[in-house]
């Protein structure tokens, strides 16, 4: 921890009114800090001297920053501000006489900025040194005691008081040293000659200069002088005053003249010529703007002048005579450089906040912006403001510190980003500007609820379509972006009292796609209704819904259905037909059903048998088989038929039935019969014994087991097929075949009459009756119900 007076604070409060969320605190401090100084050095108690709460600068986020927070970090645990890197004052600042670090900490919650400066203080790290390795100095012998020569100044990088202070010779009989302090910064020191030089006695003599600081221990550096003693000219050149002073505009063009120095020597011929130059030992690169005419003494502009550099130049000017052992002598010429109105300010944004929420209130802070500008006077004095018409404005918060403030309401999606330009303009003559564009981004606010493309959305599906498929993908747009338009979709069910949506449809919450968890048939649901409601991911979030009608297509999937009496499978039926029919006569009717609906249950007769269709015709919408011609001795006795039932679907499905048309002389003796058709033996290929062996053993137990059950199975049906004993069906006078699509039930009525009856079929809502006997026309009729098994679609 510093000492309490190795730090110095300095509070300036500013009070700033603060409306909204967002404020700048104009609380000056200023602390001081020995350069290198090791890091981890406490500089100050930050948080304590800016009156926050130490227990909330984690949470508020509190640090610091600006172009020199390299050097320095807080502990955001305890407030305190140390050296974080090292710091060298002489590379910071050069030889400056106050080294000051500009940073500002910011805090959020709300956000507030505080300015404070760090002195950095010099140490004596540095020793004065020579920037030449020597000198040497030839003089006369004839040079009188009280003569000086001018030495080179002593660098030390350091400043203040640890400095150059003085300057020590080493001990001798003939120089002495003068040392000048012409302020805290400049201290030189000329030699002077105290005795009369003897060339034959010494011709040479070397001292020693040492330049000392102002430390404690003090540091030096030391200079080895070589003075040649000769043996010339008794006149020194000199100048009309020991200082000359100037000034020149930093623009003033090269070959310009500053002004002019003048020295007088006694002497006569070459001893009395003048030659004036340049002292420049300490390779100063500021003197070579100048130049200087050796014989008039007129010095010129030679080099290009930078006021911000340099506002001042001293020259040292030496007059020598043309002597064969040249004497000379010194003055000093002061040249200050006017600034003119050559640097454009700078702008630079020292913080910037990434995203502005698009409902954010009037004067919410964006950014902080810095100006600079390197003129002095007027010329660097530099007026800010924005252009363009843009929601945002520029505020000042201290000297030459502004902030980007929101002035007008924002909406992101109108504008997802703004470019906001600033110029900044000095008040130098002509004016200059600068320009600067800051990128504002609008983060999006959840102010927008999914929109459907269409208030009601129809689907039509197949049936039989496989479980899982997807029927449709539910789309909408939400002019938000990002987890505000992120939307979840789900279903309502309109009714759930009738219809299980949950177990007909589902819906994948991310893709919207609307996938079946059942194959529908067509003959059972024909359409159902529910709602997928669309949430985004906002908050809190928004929500919109749409109607979903789903209709089902009907498909060719169910083949015509031959109905009794010619409906058992594997038998061939008979018909009587008498011999002396005569044409048109009514052989038989073939009736079918077909539970697919429109084209694919409009079903068509046909008899597939060309043999067949010489004697006999099939009404192809009605199914009716009559003669086409009367009966010859030629025909045979027998006619096979096969009727081919089909549909008018994409593929067409079908069935066939066979019946065998006898010819008899008495139809008295009319009556229904059944044969069953052949069935194919299969012939076994030669194989192995041991494989015949098991195979025949297998089918035997296969076949007894066979013949049991089917012994059983005719014994429980002898009673039901018996009451069909009587096989007459009585004719429906509209001759169709009605179906019931509630329930599939029908109500078959068989008549004494004949076979060539139609079936009647009740619709549904009449209620079954088992086993009735009712009348008919004066004639018992046998009434059941039968209910017909459904087809399982896949």
């Amino acid at each position: 921890m510093p000492q309490k007076g190795n730090i110095v604070r300095f509070l300036i409060y500013c009070f700033v009114p603060s409306f909204h969320i967002w404020s700048t605190a104009a609380t000056h401090i200023v602390y001081s800090v020995s350069e290198e100084s090791t890091p981890g050095t406490t500089v100050g108690h930050l948080a304590k001297d800016l009156h926050l709460d130490v227990q909330e600068l984690g949470a508020r986020g509190f640090q610091i920053s600006g172009p020199n927070m390299r050097y320095f970090e807080v502990n955001v645990k305890t407030g305190i501000l140390f050296v974080k890197d090292r710091i060298d004052r002489d590379e910071l600042c050069s030889r400056n006489a106050k080294c000051s670090l500009e940073l500002e900490a910011i805090v959020n919650s709300p956000l507030n900025i505080y300015r404070f400066e760090v002195n950095v203080l010099d140490i004596n790290d540095n020793a004065p040194s020579f920037r030449i390795p020597g000198l040497s100095l030839n003089i006369s012998e004839f040079t009188f005691p009280g003569e000086r020569f001018t030495l080179p100044n002593a660098y030390d990088a350091d400043v203040g008081t640890y400095s150059v202070k003085s300057y020590k010779l080493s001990q001798n009989e003939h120089f002495s040293l003068d040392v000048q302090s012409g302020g805290e910064q400049s201290v030189s020191a000329d030699l002077v000659l105290q005795k009369h030089l003897d060339r034959e006695k010494q011709s040479v003599i070397k001292l020693s200069l040492t330049a000392v600081d102002g430390g404690r221990p003090p540091r030096s550096g030391t200079l080895q002088i070589i003075v040649n003693v000769q043996d010339v000219n008794d006149n020194v050149p000199i100048f009309d005053k020991p200082l000359y002073k100037a000034s020149v505009p930093e623009n003033t063009p090269k070959g310009a003249t500053v002004i002019s120095v003048h020295a007088q020597d006694l002497d006569e011929g070459l001893n009395g010529e003048i030659v004036y130059s340049f002292v420049n030992h300490d390779n100063d690169n500021t003197v070579n703007g100048f130049a200087i005419n050796s014989a008039t003494g007129e010095i010129t502009v030679k080099a290009e002048l930078d006021h911000e550099q340099n506002n001042a130049v001293e020259i040292r000017v030496q007059a020598k005579d043309k002597g064969h052992n040249p004497r000379a002598s010194h003055c000093k010429v002061l040249v200050e450089i006017i600034d003119v109105n050559d640097n454009s300010p700078q702008i630079s944004v020292t913080s910037i906040v990434n995203v502005v929420k698009e409902d954010a209130p009037l004067d919410t802070m964006v950014g902080l912006i810095t100006v600079k500008d390197d003129d002095s006077g007027k010329n660097g004095v530099v007026q800010v403001r924005s252009i363009d018409n843009v929601p945002f404005k520029i505020k000042n918060t201290y000297k030459n510190h502004y902030s980007l403030v929101v002035a007008g309401p924002l909406d992101r999606e109108r504008a997802s980003h703004y470019n906001v330009t600033i110029i900044a303009t000095d008040e130098g003559t002509p004016p200059l500007s600068a320009t600067s564009v800051i990128k504002v981004q609008v983060s999006d606010v959840n102010d927008n609820a999914p929109h459907f493309p269409e208030p009601v959305i129809n689907i039509f599906v197949k049936e039989n379509s496989p479980v899982g498929a997807v029927i449709c993908t539910m789309t909408t747009d939400d002019p938000d972006v990002d987890e505000n338009a992120k939307v979840t979709f789900s279903l309502m069910d309109n009714n759930p009292k009738t219809t299980q949506i949950a177990s007909m449809v589902n819906i994948n919450s991310e893709t919207g796609d609307i996938v079946s968890l059942q194959s529908y048939n067509y003959e059972e649901l024909k359409t159902f209704q529910f709602k997928v409601q669309a949430t985004d991911s906002g908050d809190p979030p928004l929500s919109s819904n749409v109607t979903v009608n789903v209709l089902i297509l009907d498909e060719n999937d169910n083949s015509p259905g031959i109905l009794a009496p010619y409906s058992e499978h594997g038998s061939v039926n008979s018909e009587n037909l008498p011999y002396s029919a005569e044409p048109g006569y009514f052989v038989a009717k073939v009736r079918a059903v077909d539970a697919d609906s429109g084209y694919n249950a409009l079903l068509s007769y046909h008899i597939s048998d060309p043999k067949g269709s010489n004697l006999f015709r099939i009404g192809t919408s009605t199914g009716e088989i009559r003669t086409k011609r009367r009966m010859s001795d030629n025909d045979l006795k027998t006619h096979p038929l096969v009727v081919l039932v089909s549909d008018n679907g994409e593929p067409s499905l079908s069935a066939t039935v066979s019946i065998d048309v006898v010819v008899v002389e008495n139809t008295g003796d009319t009556q229904t019969q059944f044969r069953h058709l052949p069935i194919k033996e299969e012939s076994f290929s030669d194989l192995n014994l041991y494989l015949l062996i098991a195979i025949v053993s297998v089918s035997v137990i296969f076949l007894l087991s066979l013949i049991s059950l089917i012994a059983v199975k005719c014994h429980r049906t002898d009673g039901s097929f018996s009451r069909y004993s009587a096989p007459m069906i009585t004719t429906h006078p509209d001759g169709s075949w009605s179906y019931s699509k509630a329930t599939q039930q029908y109500d078959v009525c068989f008549s004494s009459d004949t076979l060539k009856s139609d079936v009647v079929v009740f619709p549904a809502p009449f209620p079954p009756v088992d086993g009735e006997l009712i009348s008919i026309n004066g004639g018992d009729t046998f009434n059941r119900t039968q209910t017909l098994p459904n087809k399982e679609k896949v």
